[in-house]
């Protein structure tokens, strides 16, 4: 079911009075960009079913990374590419946060503060295979958001539990499989590692700010191993393209406020509703919307770019895995929204002009539709 309101339906509300907000320019094309998915603004495509005969009209979407109404489509590509690069070996997920005292930084050097703890998390993970002479993998998903829309920026981390020595062959990090590492001696090292990066690449905002940073520990949290390599295809779906918030956690938009909502893990996750005015709610989104380019899913060691165009198939051959062949993408055809049966097949195209005029003359009359 389509969601009652939408964040573009906040923007619409607020008009020419976000320019006040004392947003960034890529802040303010990335909302303008969210307001204006799949209206006339951005034309759209005339579609036929090729059951049914029905025709209808879309609006073209804007593709933004941060777009609530975007990230469908982007998702499953992404999942049906790692589905050919799994193995049998034991997965971890593993969640690398930092303190609440990096916040302010990261709200004027986001690209600083997340590049650094991308390179400090591969960093504390590799300093433990070394150990035990092996090449280990990752992949890792940046979030930034807390279920308030608060800044809370983290790691999402997929990490098999293992590596590959220096023969090429799978080592487990245990024999067991059922554990990665402590995650008490992760934290230490994670923190040393992190900071170490930070005072390096800012060492005037590090210093502003160390005294927080070393105030408390730091908490690494990883979860039991899978159940089974599918496991994690589908649990990685869950994560990679998430965004801040989604149009079906918004309950309510008035004049005035926006009501969402959250779960509150201080209460073992019970569900809640919280009220903010457009503006705060506004501001809070713009903390999650990521410097222009910057890549906030990465590939590391054995499950890197480079490494898998080598190296991977003969991993997989080794460990007796049937290698999936990546299947052809298929042109994306909608189901009909009339007969739920065909396969919308496009037609035509046009501008934020609108519609042509034949579709908007007698040649729209088509079938009514049943449902």
């Amino acid at each position: 079911m389509q969601p009652l309101f939408e964040v573009a339906d906040v923007l619409r509300k607020i008009g020419c009075r976000i320019e006040n907000y004392g947003l960034n320019t890529w802040q303010l094309h990335t909302f303008s960009a969210i307001k204006k998915c799949r209206t006339a603004q951005l034309g759209g495509h005339i579609d036929a079913c090729d059951s049914c005969g029905n025709i209808t009209i879309s609006y073209n979407s804007c593709r933004n990374r941060h777009c609530p109404k975007c990230q469908g489509k982007n998702r499953e590509d992404w999942i049906q590419a790692r589905a050919t690069e799994l193995l049998p070996v034991p997965y971890f997920h593993v969640v690398f946060t930092l303190p609440e005292a990096i916040n302010s930084l990261a709200m004027h050097q986001p690209k600083i503060v997340y590049d650094a703890l991308f390179e400090a998390t591969w960093e504390t993970l590799q300093s433990f295979a070394k150990n035990k002479e092996m090449q280990m993998g990752m992949i890792a998903v940046l979030h930034t958001w807390g279920q308030q829309l608060s800044l809370h920026p983290h790691l999402h981390c997929i990490v098999p539990g293992g590596g590959v020595d220096k023969n090429g062959l799978w080592k487990n990090s245990r024999v067991d499989g059922k554990f990665l590492f402590p995650v008490k001696a992760l934290s230490k090292v994670f923190r040393a590692k992190y900071c170490e990066k930070l005072k390096a690449k800012n060492p005037i905002g590090y210093e502003q700010i160390r005294q927080g940073l070393w105030q408390k520990p730091w908490i690494v949290f990883a979860k039991k191993p899978f159940g089974s390599p599918k496991s994690v295809v589908e649990y990685l779906g869950r994560y990679t393209h998430k965004i801040a918030i989604s149009n079906n956690r918004i309950k309510n938009i008035d004049a005035q406020n926006v009501t969402f909502d959250y779960k509150d893990y201080r209460m073992a996750g019970v569900k809640k509703q919280m009220t903010l005015a457009h503006q705060e709610f506004i501001r809070r989104f713009s903390l999650h919307i990521l410097p222009k380019r910057f890549v906030k899913i990465r590939h590391y060691g054995f499950l890197s770019s480079t490494w898998k165009r080598q190296k991977l198939k003969l991993l997989q051959e080794k460990l007796q895995v049937k290698v999936l062949e990546k299947a052809e993408r298929k042109p994306f055809l909608p189901k009909c929204p009339c007969c739920k049966t065909g396969n919308l097949h496009r037609i035509a195209v046009f501008d934020q002009r609108g519609p042509p005029a034949w579709y908007l003359g007698s040649s729209q009359n088509t079938i009514p539709c049943k449902s």
